[in-house]
């Protein structure tokens, strides 16, 4: 049959079983727009308050499912408001499809009325990208993002289509989009079974063994291969950022969050453990501190599915490069179960060790607000972040049990995030309960966005830890910089509770421990969308703290340290 280009576009997004997608209007997109009217019945559309929410919303939804997210945008400024959503969602390997529609062919390169070259802005930030010039190539190129979104190491696409190709028609061909393979597959050659027979072996005589867990066992749903394997050798877990919920925090093996606000425990196992088994995780800077110092008494094996990952920050001594489940399934066999040693003993003492701030008697600790919220709440419950002080504390403090419950920026660390993906979350999962940790710095970023959670009736509970500061950059200046707070006093409005009664929100204005486990009963009870501003004393700190630059095994656990 012959459709138009935009047609193609709702008819190829149902063949991926796409159910939602976020975006925002434009001139240029509008006939895209036009289709979406008429099939409201097969796709749903949410229209944010901004792009940049849209691009965090796919992100969230793709985050808390596994599914490629979906964004959309017009041209020029509309285009580049996503730029940030997608570089987000490229340096965290979350799969999201971003359409753009563009100036018709003739006007391109032109410097036509809101004419972007977006495939040239994205190229260092999506997996891939495209423009569509011609209209018979439509359904294949949509067909083949969704595929490169989702194979091997997960990453954004973007499709820019001029607004001629969205008129143009077409014949159309539905197809069975399961039976469809990329053009260009990630060539990696899964690891021979002596590699594997080899690292079984390292694991079978090691003494002090160590696992470092990162985002890529999320991605590759290897989280029961992970726990088995820590159970079968009795090897104690961390967990970077990423990988917060990828291994039970209350499990007796895990060590909580390994790096730069990484737990003593975490910290003082990697740096003398005598194998460490980095699984799903890239060595980010934030962890590993000064790489010449990390783990250097260790025998390193990483197991990664991009070969480009090796060796990159750190020299390994053996690598498994593959799908992490895959990987796991063959070597768990190979491993020999062992009892609980003298390493296991050291590690629970290590964990004894907790920095004194946080004993620290004030009216409302950040402490006290996670461990409140996290005993009030489901296990499947999703928790979202903004970038900063209270996201650290969210990694230290919550624990997480349940995989894809932990939707954060790690890599590009964007601040404005956490808003937009607890939408996509929350539309993603009707049934869970969604709770969103932000400092006030951060949401003022993306507090437009309360539009949406009003007009959508999403019962997102907003918790905003209010410091009055930008916490994390002033926690730097007090250490580092003399106290010279330059720029990072926030003593002025919005008043939270107002500024979320003008969006049509409850909000609440809470100051100690008894204020705030009341109002966030009563919003939890609610099922209605709340915000929760919660003051907090100006110069909470984060620790412990490696100074940038440091070992992994200089800790600050102290501010007098």
């Amino acid at each position: 049959m012959e459709i138009s280009g935009s047609q193609i576009v709702i008819e190829c997004l149902i063949e991926q079983g796409v159910d939602t997608v976020f975006g925002y209007p434009g001139g240029a997109i509008l006939n895209i727009y036009d289709e979406l009217y008429k099939n409201s019945n097969r796709i749903r559309h949410i229209l944010t308050a901004h792009e940049q929410g849209a691009s965090h919303a796919a992100d969230g939804y793709a985050r808390s499912t596994g599914k490629v997210g979906v964004c959309m945008a017009t041209s020029g400024p509309g285009a580049t408001n996503l730029v940030t959503g997608i570089a987000t969602a490229y340096m965290d390997s979350i799969p999201i499809v971003a359409i753009t529609c563009n100036v018709t062919n003739s006007q391109l390169g032109k410097d036509s009325f809101q004419e972007i070259d977006i495939t040239g802005v994205t190229m260092p930030i999506t997996k891939h990208n495209f423009i569509v010039h011609d209209v018979k190539d439509l359904a294949n190129v949509i067909r083949e993002a969704f595929l490169i979104a989702k194979e091997g190491r997960p990453g954004p696409v973007l499709i820019d289509i001029p607004k001629d190709v969205t008129a143009a028609k077409t014949e159309f061909t539905p197809v069975d989009v399961s039976k469809l393979k990329p053009q260009h597959p990630s060539k990696v050659n899964f690891p021979k079974k002596e590699q594997i027979q080899k690292v079984a072996e390292l694991i079978n005589k090691s003494e002090r063994p160590f696992i470092y867990a990162g985002g890529g066992v999320i991605t590759s749903e290897a989280y029961k291969e992970l726990k088995e394997l820590a159970e079968k050798a009795n090897i104690p877990v961390a967990m970077s950022l990423m990988g917060k919920a990828a291994f039970p925090n209350k499990h007796k093996l895990s060590c909580g969050m390994i790096g730069m606000h990484g737990t003593y425990a975490a910290n003082t196992a990697c740096d003398k453990s005598d194998l460490l088994l980095a699984i799903g995780c890239r060595f980010s800077d934030r962890v590993i501190g000064d790489p010449s110092r990390f783990a250097e008494n260790s025998t390193i094996i990483q197991f990664d599915i991009d070969p480009a990952e090796i060796n990159k920050m750190i020299d390994v001594d053996n690598a498994l490069i593959g799908n992490i489940k895959d990987v796991l399934k063959e070597l768990l066999p190979l491993v020999n179960k062992k009892k609980e040693s003298e390493w296991n003993k050291q590690v629970e003492e290590w964990k004894k060790t907790v920095p004194q701030a946080y004993s620290v008697k004030r009216d409302l600790t950040p402490k006290f607000i996670f461990e409140c919220v996290n005993s009030k709440v489901k296990e499947d419950t999703i928790v979202t972040t903004e970038v900063g002080q209270h996201q650290m504390w969210t990694a230290q403090f919550y624990d997480f049990t349940e995989p894809r419950t932990f939707l954060t920026s790690g890599g590009l660390g964007t601040m404005g995030y956490g808003t937009g993906a607890a939408i996509g979350a929350q539309f993603a999962n009707p049934k869970k309960t969604v709770v969103h940790f932000a400092g006030d710095g951060s949401f003022r970023m993306n507090c437009n966005e309360l539009a949406t959670i009003q007009h959508y009736e999403l019962p997102i509970i907003i918790v905003v830890l209010d410091n009055h500061a930008l916490g994390n950059v002033r926690m730097w200046q007090t250490l580092f910089y003399e106290k010279r707070y330059s720029n990072t006093t926030l003593d002025f409005g919005p008043e939270w509770t107002t500024l979320a009664s003008a969006y049509g929100i409850k909000g609440y204005h809470v100051k100690n421990e008894k204020e705030f486990e009341a109002a966030f009963d009563e919003a939890l009870k609610s099922g209605k969308p709340a915000v929760i501003d919660a003051e907090i004393f100006l110069d909470e700190m984060v620790l412990p703290m490696i100074p940038p630059g440091k070992p992994i095994d200089f800790m600050m656990l102290d501010i007098k340290d």
